[in-house]
């Protein structure tokens, strides 16, 4: 059985197409099998669209576990004086997601093969996740620890997270490494955590 957060060039292609709309614009997306959400925009992915924090104008961002570019893509069409990065270890998702870029005319973004912040060489104000669930517990949760590194002071990590799937041990995990976290929404067993970086902590927080 393959799996999204793997590569595996046996599975089967069959490309498909569906639409998104988020704020004014309508972005297409090319998507295929092997793939997270291969068929529609994940209700999870949705949700933490819809439920930004657009206070916080960031000019850098990263889309940890990018997928085919839902995030990621629609970030960059909604801050386009931002630079927006995107990361996956999956090659057939950056594929797809380097080809929704192009489809969609969005030029302020950088997408690249990355193991979470293995190929990570800069600080964001912003990182976000839709975070790879069945890769295991240590993996999702090396995305918040080492994220904090990987933020600017007063940077937000932001992310989705269901209850089933550790949502509440992943609120204490947020507490431990930023000292606060924020539940900007829940529904339906989703919640939605913001966290942000503040200075004082990232003086007494070493790698």
């Amino acid at each position: 059985m393959s799996h999204y957060y793997i590569n595996d060039p046996n599975v089967t292609s069959k490309e498909r197409t569906f639409t998104y709309t988020y704020g004014s614009k309508t972005l297409t997306f090319t998507s295929d099998n092997g793939v997270f959400s291969k068929d529609r925009v994940d209700f999870g992915t949705h949700l933490l669209l819809q439920h930004m924090d657009f206070s916080i104008s960031p000019t850098s961002i990263l889309d940890v576990g990018c997928g085919i570019g839902i995030i990621g893509l629609s970030l960059a069409s909604m801050f386009p004086k931002s630079q927006v990065d995107m990361i996956d270890i999956n090659t057939r998702a950056l594929a797809l997601a380097k080809k929704n870029q192009e489809q969609n005319h969005l030029s302020n973004v950088h997408i690249y093969e990355s193991n979470v912040y293995e190929n990570v060489h800069q600080t964001y104000d912003l990182i976000i996740t839709n975070p790879p669930i069945r890769a295991g517990k240590k993996v999702v949760h090396s995305i918040v620890i080492e994220g904090f590194h990987k933020l600017n002071n007063n940077g937000s990590l932001i992310m989705v997270i269901q209850k089933k799937q550790g949502a509440l041990s992943m609120e204490e995990l947020c507490k431990e490494v930023f000292n606060h976290v924020c539940v900007r929404f829940k529904k339906n067993g989703y919640f939605i955590f913001q966290s942000i970086k503040k200075e004082e902590l990232s003086n007494h927080i070493q790698e």
